[in-house]
């Protein structure tokens, strides 16, 4: 896709529809002009005859069949009324899209597909929609881990584990790509990359702004489909409270293997209730949404890895966290998180993934998104980070590389209240968790209403880290210098 063509079809679009010239308006997603056409056609309680000699191509050599169910990109299919076609494609025109005459909306409740004046196909509406055949699925749970594992990392110092955790693709700074677009066109970028959770933007002509964020674990996911999704929605609303945005809708991409066999389906299954029972606790909306199935190899299917995108509403875009820790700062720990090495990034590099997830508490979770936005509002924390993938240990040192400062973090209050091995503490996996910094009272506070602890400070150059019998001891620039990586290695 082009995003710069793709700007230019939703800013025509926008003026078609603010002028009234649409009677209806569809993009071509999955299964392209197929499924589009025979959506509208369908809600209409019409029929459409359609030319696909009148459609453009770029490759004029295409099957009729190919160029119905081709998904090209910045594409979208409108129904308009015919006094109205010459004004549409003036506007078309204006904004260099193009637009083409392809086709008549009829009676009669048929999809009839010409190749000029040659009929080609010929079907009832409703057999592409409601009424189309449907599998018949048996989901199982397969009982086992069937991805296999391989043994990445032999030591059992927390240091090395930290720098190695830090230097996998997972976790490791994606500068290389980012940095190969343009993140502050039209000026709206509040943050830039990898200074806050969620991408923030200013819309000038309200006074106020929006966050984004994307998430999505498939090895979590593979653990637990049911579980692991939950957590990669709470994730989306987590980063979004570290810029004090509330949630307004969710859209996803599906990615899982063959749903016709018992193991795909059952993941399929349990990982769209996990969606639903999230977004329902949290009161989201999906809007949107497509699926990418039939992901495998001759050594089976992929990971089952639903992305997640998010976006929600900024009151004063100019009030927001970040990432980075200043010389002085109060670390706080913020929510009931609960940590386990099941799933783990750090459970992958030891070859010990498999089945089973600790139950997130949404409700709990839910209630420390709320306490971490207001209190980004109301301007109380210059820091809030969402615990994800690596751990604690990983989220603190993202929080120093990204200030390019020490940190001397005590986890014992922690330990002490919830238990659990100091090594599950440093570098355990779940939901629920920030770190934070800012006022010093104002984050006691937080924390004596949303729990967690003060657990130390920022200052130095040095990285240490303490959890009971475990310690990690290394410096902000040697941290910075493996999280930095990535793009040398690609």
């Amino acid at each position: 896709g082009d995003p710069f063509e793709e700007k230019k079809v939703m800013e025509c679009c926008l003026e078609l529809l603010g002028e009234g010239l649409l009677v209806s308006l569809q993009d071509l997603g999955a299964a392209g002009l197929t499924s589009s056409s025979a959506e509208m056609a369908a809600a209409g309680g019409v029929g459409l005859d359609l030319d696909v000699a009148l459609v453009p191509k770029r490759n004029p050599d295409l099957e009729p069949f190919e160029v119905m169910v081709s998904e090209s990109q910045e594409r979208m299919l409108a129904i308009v009324e015919p006094g109205r076609v010459d004004h549409v494609l003036e506007i078309c025109a204006k904004w260099e899209t193009g637009g083409t005459v392809i086709g008549s909306v009829t009676e009669g409740g048929r999809v009839r597909i010409f190749d000029g004046p040659e009929l080609v196909g010929d079907i009832p509406v409703g057999l592409l929609v409601d009424d189309c055949p449907l599998y018949d699925l048996a989901p199982a749970d397969p009982g086992e881990w069937i991805y296999g594992n391989s043994r990445t990392l032999e030591t059992d110092d927390p240091t090395e584990i930290l720098l190695s955790l830090l230097a996998s693709p997972t976790i490791a700074s994606k500068r290389w790509a980012f940095e190969q677009y343009d993140s502050i066109v039209q000026s709206r970028t509040v943050r830039r990359p990898e200074e806050s959770d969620p991408a923030i933007l200013r819309i000038a002509e309200t006074g106020t702004g929006i966050a984004v964020a994307i998430d999505g674990n498939g090895r979590r996911v593979a653990c637990d489909p049911y579980t692991g999704t939950i957590e990669g929605v709470l994730e989306c609303a987590a980063n979004l409270a570290c810029a004090g945005a509330e949630p307004l809708g969710l859209t996803n991409c599906l990615n899982f293997g063959n749903p016709e066999k018992p193991t795909v389906s059952w993941q399929l299954d349990r990982s769209t209730r996990g969606l639903a029972d999230a977004c329902e606790t949290l009161g989201v909306p999906v809007v949107g949404g497509n699926v990418s199935l039939y992901n495998e190899t001759e050594r089976g299917p992929i990971y089952p890895t639903p992305v997640v995108g998010m976006v929600g509403e900024i009151p004063d875009p100019s009030i927001s966290a970040g990432v980075a820790l200043s010389d002085g700062d109060l670390i706080g720990v913020v929510g009931g998180f609960a940590p386990a090495l099941a799933g783990s990034e750090l459970a992958k590099q030891r070859g010990e993934l498999g089945p089973g997830l600790p139950t997130a508490d949404i409700d709990a979770c839910v209630a420390t998104i709320a306490a971490v936005r207001d209190a980004v509002r109301e301007g109380a924390l210059s820091v809030a980070h969402d615990v994800s993938d690596g751990g604690l240990a990983c989220a603190l040192a993202e929080c120093a590389i990204a200030g390019e400062i020490g940190i001397e973090v005590d986890l014992g209050p922690l330990i002490d209240e919830r238990g659990r091995a100091g090594e599950v503490w440093l570098f355990g996996e779940g939901s629920g968790g920030f770190v934070v910094a800012g006022d010093a009272a104002r984050v006691k506070a937080l924390i004596t209403t949303g729990g967690g602890a003060v657990v130390g400070r920022a200052g130095g150059g040095a990285l240490t880290i303490v959890a009971g019998e475990a310690r990690v001891a290394t410096t902000a620039s040697d941290a910075g210098a493996a999280w930095h990586s990535l793009g040398e290695r690609m």
